[in-house]
């Protein structure tokens, strides 16, 4: 039976904060070079990106090693960027599964992305799914 102390657990005792510092940093340096995503986080970030990277590896500090590092919410902060579409997520993903395959290795690269579609999945409904316009016709 599972209790909070397994759910508690890291990922896998092989993920350092070092492989998570290198994952988030290579992803950010394509995200900055992407068509698509660059422009959309330029604005947004603009010169904080080392105040952005620090706190993108405490939230996979925290999402892969429970390492608690994290303190804040995605969702509002995802909620306010009126330039996000749906299909972001799709490049996002991409990229962050180039990235992790790179940095993490063929055994640790799937769990980084398995979390990686979760919290996509999650932001996207967070963002876009509005089952009471659909119904309105809004």
């Amino acid at each position: 039976m599972w209790g909070m102390e397994q759910l508690r657990q890291p990922a896998h005792p092989d993920i350092t904060e070092a492989m998570i510092h290198d994952l988030v940093h290579g992803f950010y340096a394509k995200v900055r070079r992407h068509p698509v995503l660059g422009p959309i986080f330029d604005p947004v970030v603009g010169e904080n990106w080392d105040s952005h990277l620090a706190r993108m590896c405490d939230f996979w500090s925290s999402v892969m090693r429970m390492s608690g590092r994290y303190k804040g919410n995605p969702m509002a902060v995802h909620a306010r960027l009126a330039a996000v579409r749906p299909e972001h997520f799709d490049d996002w993903l991409a990229l962050f599964g180039e990235t992790a395959d790179e940095v993490c290795g063929p055994e640790l690269a799937p769990l980084f992305l398995e979390r990686a579609r979760t919290i996509a999945a999650s932001l996207k409904l967070g963002m876009f799914y509005r089952p009471a316009a659909k119904a309105t016709g809004a």
